[in-house]
């Protein structure tokens, strides 16, 4: 395969023409179909037909690339995903069928100019966190062909590692996307349930299901995460315990992170760089404390022991009571097992699981981050045919909780045992704070500086630099007392503010120092006869608009502000009538530098 592994990478190519996006999309097919011809990669279930791609490069043609965040960029999605007119399989071949919708999450990606190159293999009806359990064919992982890929979405992470592809879409109900992400030294994002829509996936249990992305960059991660999660467009089924009321685009200066007092591993070469990784969190400027693991133990052991398991059968049942060649034995007696679940002990089981949501709340009233290992080893092909079920339930010890209590999270890697195995950590924050793990995996990322997937290339500094916007959010430009490190500056911070960029003004603005204002702040008014004004734009959380006005204290309100590239912005202005015997600082160029220049400003 060619040089251009990332999305980043990708577009710049085009940018510089020194690609075209047809012929580099065209060679890569023909490279993956020429390989795959001469030796059965089980990574994937199918490739594009000659037919499929030319559909999609002819969509293309017709698209603006500087209105496509992902124009020319290949892509991967695991076998229980939609496609319209190319087969589903689910990895159990007597269930395959051709898909007459697309699935609304790749209809957002070929909108955004990503071309699906091929789908991918999976343990069967996203049933396992191993990647064995599939007619298919077992997935290596990318770095011993001895060790497990895992699962289940493991055709997409090892496409991706190997950098056969930018990108590839995975589902993520029990860690599915998280820890073949950990095995295969990647990013693994797990969206908060109910942020990316399910319509047109083939569901695992429909009220958890999440879509998961496999990248090798936090940067590509933001990107494709953007398009995902997007305004408008259909929703998936609602989570357990709802959609959440507000979102975080990043997370306190010195975020409070907490780690694991007595840990559980099976390797002790994971338990080793588990402390180390607890180590390196002083390097990020971080508060580090022990945090309480049982209650989050506890929901762990419904997945696959409560009646979420019949929500599998639902789908599967059918199916699995016919039988047949294609049907894994271990996933057949999983699914099965739904079949003992009465209505009594469903509701039971999910009361238990709220009570102890409500005891997992203290934990967040200490930290604003958690972080545990992302699996707690790594086993061998052979460890896990002569114990399926309990390597598999090892595997889930720190991730089968998360989407029962409605949590987002991110894998990350952090290093490599002594036998050259990949170790990854996962950052866990409160539904809604997906874009601040995406900027917190960007930090942890560039402050390893490891190698890009199977060893692709070095990390660059373009690899961590998140350049979207979060979905759902609004710019609001400040020029006063909540800019970075001023008194009000923690109204932004409380309410999960990002910072944009700092930016000024057109030159059609006046600041004056407010009398008597506590603390003291300045006011922005527009001026024909004014100058540019130093200001910083961050992106605020809509829902979170309302409660940072009622904080807004008269003479300041919000209005539309121009900035120098004639864009317009929701910004602090000022009342004229509180401009009387305020103090012109117009020729100062904002207030920081009014307040540096040490000049008396008691009347303020």
């Amino acid at each position: 395969m060619n040089a251009l592994h990332t999305a980043v990478e990708i577009r710049e190519a085009l940018a510089a023409e020194r690609i075209t996006a047809p012929n580099f999309l065209l060679r890569r097919w023909q490279q993956l179909r020429q390989s795959n011809e001469q030796a059965h990669d089980p990574a994937w279930i199918s490739l594009a037909s000659e037919a499929q791609l030319e559909a999609q490069l002819a969509a293309l043609r017709s698209r603006d690339p500087a209105q496509c965040p992902l124009y020319g960029v290949p892509f991967a999605i695991k076998d229980n995903i939609d496609v319209a007119g190319w087969v589903t399989t689910a990895a159990c071949p007597e269930f395959a069928y051709v898909a007459v919708r697309t699935a609304h999450v790749v209809e957002r990606l070929q909108e955004a100019g990503a071309v699906l190159l091929g789908k991918t293999n999976l343990d069967q009806f996203a049933t396992g966190l191993v990647g064995t359990r599939s007619p298919y064919g077992s997935v290596s992982n990318v770095f011993s062909a001895r060790h497990i890929s895992g699962g289940s979405s493991s055709g997409s992470a090892s496409v991706v590692a190997r950098g056969l592809v930018a990108f590839a879409l995975g589902t993520d109900t029990a860690g599915s996307g998280r820890v073949p992400a950990g095995f295969n030294n990647l990013i693994g994002c797990k969206p908060t349930p109910g942020i990316v829509s399910t319509l047109g996936i083939i569901p695992a249990c429909k009220t958890l299901d999440c879509v998961s992305l496999l990248t090798l960059t936090a940067a590509d991660a933001a990107t494709v995460f953007a398009v995902l999660a997007g305004p408008g467009g259909p929703r998936p089924a609602e989570p357990v315990f709802g959609r959440p009321t507000q979102s975080r685009y990043a997370l306190p200066p010195r975020p409070r992170v907490g780690v694991l007092r007595d840990p559980f591993f099976v390797s002790p070469a994971y338990r080793q760089l588990y402390d180390e990784s607890c180590r390196h969190l002083a390097t990020l400027r971080c508060e580090r404390g022990v945090f309480d693991f049982a209650p989050f133990a506890e929901v762990a052991m419904f997945l696959y022991n409560g009646p979420w398991v019949a929500e599998r059968y639902v789908i599967a049942g059918p199916l699995i009571e016919r039988g047949g060649p294609g049907l894994d034995a271990v996933v057949a007696e999983i699914i099965s097992g739904g079949k003992r679940f009465s209505a009594v002990a469903a509701f039971n089981d999910l009361y238990r699981v709220r009570e102890l949501e409500v005891q997992t709340r203290k934990v967040w009233e200490e930290f604003d981050v958690l972080m545990v290992p992302t699996a707690p080893n790594l086993p061998t092909t052979a460890d896990v045919i002569a114990e399926p079920v309990l390597r598999n339930s090892e595997l889930g010890t720190y991730t089968n909780f998360v989407n029962l209590l409605g949590l987002a999270a991110m894998a990350v890697p952090f290093g490599f045992t002594d036998d050259g195995l990949p170790f990854g950590v996962t950052f866990i924050a409160p539904g809604g704070s997906d874009w601040a793990l995406l900027e917190f995996a960007a930090q942890w990322q560039r402050s390893r500086a490891l190698p890009l997937g199977a060893g692709l290339r070095a990390l660059q500094a373009e690899d961590t630099l998140l350049l979207g916007t979060p979905p759902g959010s609004l710019p609001l430009a400040v020029v006063g007392a909540h800019l970075s490190g001023m008194p009000l500056h923690h109204q932004l911070v409380d309410v999960g503010a990002r910072l944009r960029a700092a930016s000024f003004t057109t030159a059609r603005y006046r600041l004056y120092s407010l009398r008597g204002a506590i603390p003291p702040k300045p006011g922005l008014v527009r001026s024909d006869d004014g100058a540019q004004i130093a200001v910083e734009v961050y992106d605020v959380p809509i829902a979170a608009f309302g409660r940072f006005l009622a904080g807004i204290a008269a003479p300041l309100g919000l209005g539309r502000v121009e900035l120098q590239d004639g864009t317009w912005v929701i910004g602090f202005i000022c009342e004229p009538w509180a401009l009387q015997n305020a103090e012109d600082i117009t020729a100062y160029g904002g207030w920081r530098n009014y307040l540096s220049a040490g000049v008396s400003h008691e009347s303020a």
